[in-house]
């Protein structure tokens, strides 16, 4: 995704029956869906490519639905400057992303907050089950379900998670105002995450455990001339030590990947970016994958081994994993759903003339 620093998520709105939901508050709302919906193009996600999908099907008539999944938005609703989307010297990514939804809207993208739960691509038409209870089926599926963040996998990790071990800076880095806190990590996201944390924290400790970073050089310019910022190189985190009772952080304990020696390192917080992985679930028996769950397509196109299914963003995307590459993927997805569909129709019409 873009270079880019990261905020506190917008409670997710999802719709469940006849009661609406913000974030764990329940609200009344008029928003009842029927029992069974079917449109030609179901779109499932709502990040870069699958609003610029929406937008693209939207404009070819195929009136498609839109599924907008747990993350309304994906990832770029958790960060704040967007420095490299294309006529925008600076954006903010939830202004962003809320452009991108007046903009499928505003063409005829019907937009629906759900959670697709389940997905049968056995037989068409396709059919999708969303926590709302809600069937969806239709002729044509747009995946675009984006990616999540990854977990070192750890004991400690999961026993402090929520209680000063956490995923999100933007979301949590508030909390630790004037504390140490520790970042494992070496990629974009972990220096993003480190740079927005010093706006908090009276230290941040960056360990990696490789000698240099992968993030773009000017994040890394900007890591190394912060006072705040110290790298501890060539480590791994092996635990996070804290308190029982109430449970918290107080620290972490590093490895040097050469010689073993552990160090420990004081802190209140400590934040995971290590990267993320593409939020496959749904389609991970059913569709061929690979590089740790990305699934496959065809050469140049979007199309999977399913005729029919298409999938785009960081689902499929293994390489280049920005909001740029995303949208021209969407973009790719749906003129094939769109020229998949036509020629459905016109097998479908051939028959029936015969």
């Amino acid at each position: 995704m873009p270079a880019s620093r990261q905020i506190a998520t917008p409670p997710t709105l999802f719709v469940r029956a006849t009661e609406v939901y913000i974030g764990q508050t329940l609200v009344p709302g008029d928003t009842a869906m029927s029992d069974k919906r079917h449109t030609k193009v179901l779109i499932i996600g709502s990040g870069p490519a699958g609003y610029t999908a929406a937008v693209y099907a939207s404009r070819a008539m195929l009136e498609p639905i839109l599924v907008q999944g747990i993350e309304p938005g994906g990832q770029l609703t958790t960060t704040t400057e967007v420095e490299n989307w294309p006529g925008d010297t600076e954006v903010q990514g939830p202004d962003l992303m809320m452009r991108m939804e007046a903009h499928a809207k505003a063409v005829g993208t019907e937009i629906i907050g759900d959670i697709i739960t389940s997905l049968d691509l056995s037989k068409r038409p396709f059919t999708a089950t969303g926590d709302s209870g809600t069937i969806y089926t239709c002729d044509a599926v747009i995946l675009a379900t984006g990616a999540r963040a990854k977990w070192l996998g750890i004991p400690s990790e999961e026993k402090f998670k929520g209680f000063g071990v956490s995923a999100c800076a933007t979301c949590d880095g508030f909390f630790y105002r004037g504390q140490e806190i520790v970042v494992v990590g070496g990629g974009n996201t972990a220096v993003e995450e480190a740079l927005f944390l010093t706006n908090f924290a009276s230290k941040v400790t960056l360990v990696h455990r490789r000698d240099t970073l992968r993030s773009e050089k000017i994040l890394q310019d900007r890591l190394f001339k912060n006072p705040k910022i110290e790298t501890l190189w060539d480590h791994e985190i092996v635990e996070v030590i804290g308190t029982e009772d109430p449970l918290g952080v107080e620290g972490v304990r590093a490895k040097h990947v050469k010689t073993g020696e552990i160090t420990e390192i004081p802190c209140k917080g400590f934040f995971v970016a290590i990267g993320h992985a593409p939020a496959s679930e749904l389609v991970a028996d059913q569709l061929e994958t690979h590089m740790g769950g990305y699934v496959v397509t065809k050469p140049d196109s979007t199309a999977t081994a399913i005729p029919g299914v298409f999938a785009a963003g960081d689902l499929t995307d293994h390489i280049y994993r920005q909001a740029v590459t995303s949208a021209g993927m969407g973009c790719m997805a749906a003129l094939e759903a769109e020229k998949f569909i036509a020629e459905l129709e016109a097998g479908a019409s051939a028959e029936a003339a015969e």
